[in-house]
């Protein structure tokens, strides 16, 4: 679906807005991917909370401006952040929570009155309590994750810091991987992590993909699933479409498939309460 394409919403399930309504957003490029405003616009009308999510459609190279000017709205709250905005927008925030400043990203922003950007990543919590929340404990797995952007920094921490065995990086740009890697045992003491250089996906629990890979159709497969074994858990990080190619490659093969909505549903509380959305 392209973002010209309109959908139509139910309009008793539609928030009201008013002169008086508090504006979050969900700030991502291309935006139609985006699930976060789905997600919240329901909470706050069940709520009876005088707010909406709105998407903001920020192209890299006018990033730096957009949040110039979300910063001098008074009645702009924060943000929801994604791909491929994570890691810029942690170096545009004033402060940064403890998971941010570990992972250089951040998916939540919180705007202050006095225009300050506060950020932090809930995204490798959402995701490890999405997977236990589904009956996958990550606990002594051995992991394999393809990606290593923003979102990939945040999964690989919460995943060491929930007891995996081992946990394999795999990306395009080894040196990404091994920045990862170096992050996870010099700042947050875990060892458990290596680069994977032209890993095909057999003997490991998990698979992980944290790649933007599956937004678009057409894209290419994160990676292969010829060699894997018939119980590797096949994990998504992307939201929409929810049955991504690669989840239905696997689920036809009868692989075991674990959805990207999970990681979203399992933070949505800690990123409402961060940017003061609920």
């Amino acid at each position: 679906m392209s973002q010209n394409d309109s959908v139509k919403i139910p309009a008793e399930t539609m928030p009201w807005v008013t002169g008086t309504t508090r504006v979050f957003g969900t700030i991502a490029h291309p935006v139609d991917h985006v699930r976060a405003p789905m997600a919240f616009n329901p909470v706050f009308a069940a709520r009876g909370l005088d707010q909406v999510m709105v998407p903001v459609d920020a192209p890299p190279e006018a990033l730096a401006d957009v949040v110039t000017a979300l910063r001098a709205m008074p009645n702009f709250g924060g943000l929801a952040v994604t791909i491929p905005h994570k890691m810029e927008m942690a170096r545009l925030c004033d402060t940064l929570g403890p998971e941010a400043r570990l992972t250089g990203a951040v998916n939540a922003v919180r705007f202050d009155a006095d225009g300050s950007m506060h950020g932090d990543n809930f995204d490798g919590s959402g995701f490890v309590a999405g997977l236990r929340q589904q009956g996958y404990e990550p606990a002594g797995m051995d992991v394999l994750m393809v990606g290593a952007g923003g979102a990939a920094r945040a999964i690989a921490l919460a995943l060491c810091e929930a007891g995996v065995g081992r946990l394999r990086i795999s990306n395009r740009t080894a040196a990404k991987a091994d920045a990862i890697v170096a992050a996870l045992a010099d700042l947050a003491g875990h060892h458990q992590a290596e680069t994977a250089t032209g890993h095909d996906g057999a003997g490991v629990d998990m698979i992980v993909n944290t790649t933007s890979l599956g937004l678009h159709d057409g894209d290419a497969l994160p990676i292969t699933l010829d060699a894997v074994d018939a119980a590797t858990l096949i994990a998504e990080i992307i939201m929409i479409p929810e049955r991504t190619d690669w989840l239905a490659d696997a689920e036809a093969r009868g692989l075991t498939t674990h959805y990207g909505r999970h990681m979203l549903d399992c933070q949505l509380d800690l990123i409402g309460g961060f940017i003061g959305a609920l």
